[in-house]
């Protein structure tokens, strides 16, 4: 066994115990039995996660992944790659929509270049591992080698890991990747039995004729590379991103320390679902932020069997779903931990 499947093999199904006995608290809260809906459902999940009756958060954390895309190439953004260094300096900087709402949450950002196409990145918070400069252009081959695809899942693993290690308790995926809609429809792609078109989207706002370049891009990098998905690294290495493996990663390493994970929007998606691939158990550390306008986002939450928390019309990436959730997931711990119980609150029901 390699390395990664030693970590595949030590994921472990949820405590059903934990989850019985949270329930159990949960119909004794001073409330009609279930009345409190998906916070209920969080609750519960979270128990699992952990195995601690009652989960508490105190260490949020929002991990960026940022890489660059050779099918940029194919005018598949409205967006210049140069963006993506810009973007992740102002990440650093905490000036994004990812900080603002982190901040809201009480959540740290911390920022990993995993693979920007510039090599004068630099700054004192940046998380510096750097596989490649950008992937090549999937229309012409594959974006990146099977082992580049690797390492850059084992960089979300080893981050994801230390995190934890250190005290974080919950963590989300973020993104930063000019044209990276593209490779995670691709991946979709794979996936699913659907055309195309139907699931790819605008990005960060392209007309009607980038949306053609696009849909021929994913259509040319499928047919080129004939990824396998009972491959996922095939897929990965083929039609992937270096920051979506590094996601990929993220949902691993989580899961193999028993750490919820939220996940974002349409490219977070992508890394989820080859994480639940490569190991099907994962999917029960992910808790769904929210539907983003992507085409392609509601058909990756209905193949893993995920349901978002939220719909916002929302499409920045970033995070910027997650933390948003972050809050939901504390309340949800609170009603558990401060809500009093019928005993305790002398109330009776009959």
């Amino acid at each position: 066994m390699n390395n990664l499947e030693n970590l595949i093999a030590k994921i472990e199904p949820l405590d059903q115990n934990a989850m019985q006995k949270a329930s159990e608290r949960l119909d004794n809260l001073t409330k009609p039995i279930g009345s409190l809906g998906v916070l209920e459902d969080i609750v519960i999940k979270l128990a699992g996660i952990t195995g601690e009756i009652i989960p508490r958060v105190k260490n949020k954390m929002v991990i960026v992944m940022a890489g660059d895309h050779g099918v940029v190439e194919e005018g598949v953004s409205a967006a210049l790659q140069s963006v993506t260094p810009q973007m992740v300096y102002n990440f650093l900087n905490g000036g994004a929509g990812i900080n603002v709402l982190a901040r809201h949450a009480g959540a740290e950002v911390k920022v990993v270049d995993v693979g920007v196409a510039d090599k004068s990145l630099s700054h004192p918070d940046l998380i510096s591992k750097k596989i490649r400069l950008g992937t090549a252009n999937m229309t012409k081959g594959p974006a990146m080698s099977r082992e580049e695809a690797l390492q850059a899942i084992n960089v979300g693993i080893e981050i994801a890991q230390e995190e934890i290690d250190k005290g974080i308790d919950l963590l989300a995926t973020g993104e930063m990747g000019i044209g990276n809609t593209t490779p995670s429809s691709a991946i979709l792609a794979a996936y699913s039995m659907v055309d195309v078109p139907s699931i790819v989207g605008t990005g960060v706002g392209l007309d009607e004729a980038g949306v053609h370049r696009k849909i021929k891009a994913v259509e040319r990098a499928l047919e080129v590379n004939k990824p396998d998905p009972a491959d996922p690294i095939d897929v990965m290495a083929k039609v992937g991103g270096l920051e979506i493996a590094a996601m990929t990663g993220l949902f691993l390493g989580s899961a193999s320390r028993k750490v919820p994970i939220v996940m974002d929007g349409f490219i977070s998606g992508a890394a989820a679902l080859i994480a639940c691939k490569l190991a099907p158990r994962v999917k029960d550390y992910i808790i769904a932020s929210h539907l983003s306008q992507e085409p392609g986002h509601k058909l990756v939450l209905e193949i893993m069997g995920l349901k978002p928390m939220l719909r916002m019309n929302m499409r920045l990436g970033e995070g910027t779903g997650a933390a948003l959730a972050f809050n939901i997931i504390e309340a949800a711990t609170r009603i558990m931990s401060e809500m009093a119980t019928f005993e305790e609150a002398g109330v009776k029901m009959n």
